[in-house]
């Protein structure tokens, strides 16, 4: 039987982390900049993982996430990192360089060292396979700033709508939602019952799900149906 987490549970834990500082969205703690010579104008980009691919579309709604998301991608800065906190039925949460190193336990906290001003739009929802930024909770962060790279990835099959107009959703997943499946069901310490020394590793995959990030910019949309 697949087991749900409580809302209430959710909800008392800052959505996605708690009051530890290695457990929230991101701490956004500063890491190198990189840069690269060339910025990709991209609307789709292809998340490949060690568990399969996936293909994300960007919105121009949000252009300071957007413009942002390919400038990070560009340099290469998501090369490398992993999905460090997964939650069936609710999310996937990625984009911490410090997920590159052999300690997990920083994982959660890094970010290239800004954040970037909320882009909150009403109409754009928490639907399954929204991509969206990670933030600090409102009692250090009340305009909801996001995470200057740390992005999330609604799992859960109706949407995560007690989330509209807290978190700035900037894309969507558009192909390979069985790979999200896939990293949202991944053996975690909380699944598999182990105690763990630091909260931040309760929902990191017990094998390391890596990322690389790719601009697609020929990519085409299969039609509508």
């Amino acid at each position: 039987m697949r087991r749900f987490l409580p809302l209430s549970f959710i909800l008392a834990i800052g959505l996605i982390g708690c009051t530890d500082s290695a457990d929230t969205m991101t701490t956004d703690q500063t890491t190198p900049e990189m840069t690269a010579p060339e910025i990709t104008t991209a609307s789709y980009f292809e998340i490949s993982t060690t568990l399969g691919n996936m293909i994300i579309r960007l919105y121009d709604e949000t252009p300071g996430h957007r413009d942002n998301f390919r400038k990070l991608v560009s340099a290469g800065f998501y090369d490398g990192t992993a999905f460090h906190r997964v939650i069936a039925d609710f999310m996937v949460q990625g984009g911490d360089p410090y997920s590159k190193d052999e300690s997990r336990e920083n994982d959660g906290t890094g970010g290239p060292g800004y954040t970037i001003d909320a882009e909150i739009v009403p109409t754009i929802k928490h639907k399954r396979g929204a991509l969206a930024a990670a933030r600090q909770p409102d009692q250090i962060n009340p305009k909801k700033a996001s995470s200057g790279s740390q992005f999330y990835i609604v799992h859960a099959a109706e949407g995560t709508p007690f989330l509209d107009g807290e978190y700035s959703v900037f894309g969507e997943l558009v192909e390979g939602f069985e790979v999200l499946d896939f990293i949202a069901t991944t053996s975690t310490p909380r699944t598999l019952g182990q105690r763990v020394r630091y909260p931040s590793l309760t929902d990191n995959p017990i094998d390391r799900v890596e990322v690389t990030i790719k601009p697609l910019p020929d990519y085409v949309p299969a039609p509508s149906e």
